[in-house]
């Protein structure tokens, strides 16, 4: 009689988690199918697929021997571009394929997610929640429906397979798992850096949900092999892990010093950047809680009021507080609070990479600890109503369409290049990144005049922009107005003397303006520079002509 009880009860739960599985896949495509008929766009995706030769050439060994030995995009991820390359062996250049591919992987996240919490805890209906809001907040939509962002939905893929088999390990002591989770962690890091931290939120997740560091059974019954572990056995436990991230972090500030991309402390102070974190760290929190004005790009302050950053710490500081007095009755609070501000750090600006204040990228994987602080505090604050089914229900019915019609709004704005960049446009300001841009895409359709608008609002934006310059040179030149287009050429030139292009261009210029000598000497620099420049080469023949 016992084992039939047993039996129904193991499959009540596999009924429930099926459900829960289904739900996930049918929210999950609700909120993301448009963007099977999304193009590319031109922030990013040219770098990674649509002018990169050798993603394009597909999947070969050459290409991916380039792979591992590229630190293109100022990164090491070698199974990023593999991915990309299989999409295009596979699907050629048509980017709903590769639109669908970022889904999937996003769906798959989502599932993972949700057994890694049910598997350690015990509670299907928390760790559903959690999986559900990962499944549909629109703050990951840039992870999703951009698809230079298959790093972030890559990654997190094998990071939950590693968090998967670690929980396997922590239950069984099998050192398969052990293995396997070590190996799904060097993937994951192969794919994007982000997850150096994840041998951190091991150890936070050895406190609470797998409470390894308590007797022999967790709070939920589940037992595990060794019990009374000591936190510095658990340290030394991860010590492979640690000598993982350890090697990732410098290879990854290799390849971003070496392109470029870190920027220094003339351009952002060090107290800039502090301040910056701090308000960003409340900030994603906000957007979480009320998320409008979601931009692909925010640009990075070159000043702050200090009342927000006093504001920002001293809220920080209480939260954390707060989470450290009730860490014994509700130790879900402290582990996904950590679990936020941890997984955030590697990214939150305090070694700046690019000009963004923030990212919307960023929170794919740290929102997870403040979905759990949310699904456990819900879970205790209900437990005790007479009506908590109702409740939780209502809630849900209530919550997911507003969630999944927000997120479904928000895919909308990545569907073309001009809607996006409008968008981008229209929810921050001063955003010279979103104008110079706009302005590329409206050129290439033959929209000089609004172009030229664009590049002169990048200019008062930012002055000194090269591309804008240049560009604003090169639209002007088209329009007849060659001796404007001479202006800006020239100004480009002061900040760039070694750009053959501009070189090239000011030449073109100056021969409608019947300069011959000076376009000749021009035409020359370009080529000592660039001696393979055809362009430049077949302008000189033409003005020697003349």
């Amino acid at each position: 009689m016992s084992r039939i009880k047993s039996f129904y009860i193991r499959l009540s739960k596999v009924r429930r988690e099926l459900f829960v599985c289904l739900f996930l896949m049918v929210t999950t495509y609700c909120a993301y199918q448009q963007v099977g008929g999304h193009e590319f766009v031109t922030f990013d995706d040219g770098l990674y697929i649509t002018e990169n030769n050798r993603v394009q050439g597909g999947i070969n060994l050459e290409n991916t021997v380039w792979s591992f030995t590229t630190t293109h995009s100022s990164n090491w991820h070698p199974l990023t571009w593999i991915s990309h390359m299989l999409d295009v062996s596979l699907f050629n250049m048509h980017p709903g394929s590769h639109h669908l591919v970022s889904l999937f992987f996003h769906l798959a996240n989502s599932l993972l997610l949700f057994f890694v919490f049910r598997r350690m805890s015990a509670d299907i209906w928390p760790s559903a929640f959690v999986a559900a809001l990962f499944a549909i907040h629109p703050l990951h939509v840039e992870s999703v429906a951009w698809v230079s962002e298959r790093k972030d939905v890559l990654s997190t893929f094998f990071g939950m397979l590693a968090l998967l088999s670690y929980g396997r390990y922590a239950k069984n002591g099998v050192r398969r798992s052990y293995i396997s989770a070590l190996l799904f962690f060097m993937l994951g890091l192969m794919a994007k850096p982000m997850l150096v931290t994840l041998p951190f939120v091991m150890l936070l997740l050895d406190y609470w949900p797998l409470c390894r560091l308590k007797s022999k059974k967790n709070l939920y019954g589940v037992s595990y092999v060794k019990t009374n572990i000591s936190f510095f056995d658990l340290v030394i436990e991860k010590i492979p892990f640690f000598i993982i991230t350890a090697a990732s972090c410098i290879v990854t500030f290799y390849a971003q010093r070496n392109g470029g991309s870190v920027a220094t402390l003339e351009v952002f102070p060090l107290g800039l950047r502090i301040g910056n974190a701090a308000i960003a760290y409340i900030n994603y929190i906000a957007k979480m809680l009320y998320p409008v004005h979601l931009s692909a790009f925010y640009p990075h302050p070159y000043s702050l009021p200090m009342w927000q950053v006093a504001g920002a710490v001293l809220l920080l500081t209480l939260i954390t507080w707060v989470c450290i007095l009730t860490f014994k009755q509700r130790p879900y609070l402290l582990v996904g609070w950590l679990f936020y501000l941890g997984t955030l750090f590697p990214v939150i600006g305090l070694i700046q990479v690019g000009e963004q204040a923030m990212a919307d990228r960023y929170t794919y994987i740290p929102l997870i600890g403040i979905f759990v602080m949310l699904a456990w505090g819900m879970h205790d604050l209900l437990d005790k109503w007479p009506h908590k089914e109702r409740v939780v229900v209502f809630g849900a019915a209530l919550l997911f369409p507003m969630l999944i019609l927000t997120t479904w709004l928000q895919v909308r704005y990545w569907s073309d290049n001009i809607r996006f960049y409008e968008h981008m446009i229209k929810v921050t300001s001063n955003n010279y990144l979103a104008h110079y841009n706009l302005g590329e895409v409206l050129a290439e359709h033959g929209k000089r005049n609004e172009a030229i608008r664009h590049y002169i609002r990048t200019l008062r934006i930012k002055p000194g922009h090269v591309g804008a310059l240049n560009n604003l040179g090169n639209a002007l030149l088209i329009e007849g107005k060659s001796r404007q287009a001479i202006a800006h050429y020239t100004d480009a030139l002061k900040l760039v003397p070694d750009d053959p292009e501009i070189h090239n261009n000011l030449g073109v210029a100056l021969i409608q303006e019947g300069k011959l000598d000076q376009a000749i000497d021009h035409f020359i620099i370009a080529l000592k520079i660039k001696p393979d420049y055809g362009e430049a080469r077949k302008n000189l023949q033409l003005a020697m002509k003349r």
